[in-house]
């Protein structure tokens, strides 16, 4: 491996397990290494540290271990092995209710840049990064080898996620599939409520597994209660409500191919008291009856996708929730998120407090929520708990 050599004194990250190493703390490299290339970590005193990929940019290289060579011919199948157990640990595999599930969380799981996602014998792959875009079919047969007869299919959808500037071949395409295997959607279970996942044509991979835990909670506050699903995408909020005893759902979200998606799935419910419309969320709640909803659901897109528009971001998200808090009936509950990795949790809190006293009422803070067990955090990558959110009481 080529080796990258640190500047001095900029070795403790490493030595305390963080997956990533700057630009700005490399004093040289010995050899030319392509973006991509596995390479080795050392300190300026010439100890080893630590393998990753590198890459050009201010996040220079980004590990994979500490102490296993990733170049051995069974490295990735020990990785996904090894995540595998975290979700047995999380009670999700061999679970009748629930057969969906993510596999790889990127730093969560010491991959960093390569997300995949189970649906049911379906995994589907994105790679972040040029080296793992570079190692997928390596991670292919690791998943034969990991799943055997349980794998249906792998499938890429790296496109919108790997560097486009990288000069990759960024076509979305299966890297395996059985010959008696012929989708490009399932249904799947998630604590017994059904969702249709498409993954060749939904956002991300299909579905936002990480709100799994969120929507059980939604839905166990849904009872007798009339219920807005603001930025619904496919509904999974609305089909934990309407399974839980809403009163009625109206489900809200700017995509048309969302919203007919949310319609395929609330059908599959077999209620009818619900709704469905194809509008800005703002726009909804600026012309719907004050107080007609008792419990509000704000989960909009990332806002901020670098600390660039976190400003903005922050505006946005103040204007949202000051919305959903004044127009909610009193007694009401609104959940409120953010998936911005670059707005932390204080910063977001603060942002609600914010919105919250725009409207003159008293709001409470009845549980703070985060993503699912199948998106660990790392312990010694603090950054990867990218989604933080209140359950707020509303007088």
């Amino acid at each position: 491996m080529i080796k990258v050599i640190l500047k001095k004194g900029r070795s403790e990250s490493l030595k305390r397990f963080h997956p990533w190493v700057f630009s700005g703390a490399i004093a040289q490299i010995q050899g030319s290494p392509a973006e991509g290339d596995i390479v080795a970590i050392y300190s300026s005193e010439g100890e080893y540290l630590a393998a990753g990929h590198y890459q050009i940019g201010s996040i220079a290289v980004r590990i994979l271990s500490f102490d296993a060579d990733p170049l051995a011919p069974d490295f990735w199948t020990v990785s996904i092995a090894r995540a595998l157990e975290v979700r047995r640990a999380a009670g999700l595999v061999d679970n009748p209710a629930t057969n969906c599930f993510r596999l790889v969380h990127g730093e969560g799981d010491g991959l960093p840049g390569l997300i995949i996602d189970w649906y049911d014998g379906v995994c589907v792959l994105q790679a972040h990064s040029v080296g793992m875009f570079r190692a997928k079919l390596q991670i292919s047969k690791a998943l034969q080898e990991v799943f055997g007869d349980a794998l249906k299919a792998v499938y890429d959808k790296s496109s919108g996620t790997a560097p486009f500037k990288a000069g990759l071949e960024l076509i979305d395409g299966y890297l395996y599939k059985r010959e008696d295997f012929n989708q490009k959607e399932t249904t799947v279970l998630e604590n017994n409520n059904a969702f249709i996942v498409n993954w060749e044509e939904g956002q991300k991979t299909g579905f936002f597994l990480d709100q799994r835990d969120n929507r059980a909670l939604v839905g166990s506050h849904a009872q007798g209660r009339n219920v807005l699903n603001l930025f619904c995408y496919t509904g999974g909020f609305s089909v934990y409500a309407l399974n839980s005893g809403a009163l009625n759902v109206d489900s809200v979200d700017s995509s048309a191919r969302a919203i007919d998606l949310a319609k395929r799935n609330k059908a599959n419910t077999g209620k009818d008291n619900f709704e469905c419309f194809c509008t800005d969320a703002i726009e909804h709640l600026s012309k719907c009856e004050a107080g007609k909803y008792d419990l509000i659901i704000v989960d909009p897109p990332a806002f901020a996708k670098h600390r660039g528009a976190l400003k903005n971001a922050l505006r946005a998200y103040q204007r949202l929730n000051a919305a959903a808090i004044s127009r909610v009936a009193p007694g009401g509950l609104v959940f409120t998120f953010s998936c911005s990795q670059v707005v932390d949790k204080i910063s977001f809190a603060n942002t609600v407090f914010s919105a919250a006293a725009q409207t003159g009422r008293r709001v409470r803070i009845l549980d703070r929520l985060c993503q699912g067990a199948d998106h660990p955090v790392n312990i010694y990558h603090p950054e990867g708990e990218y989604l933080k959110g209140l359950l707020l009481y509303v007088e």
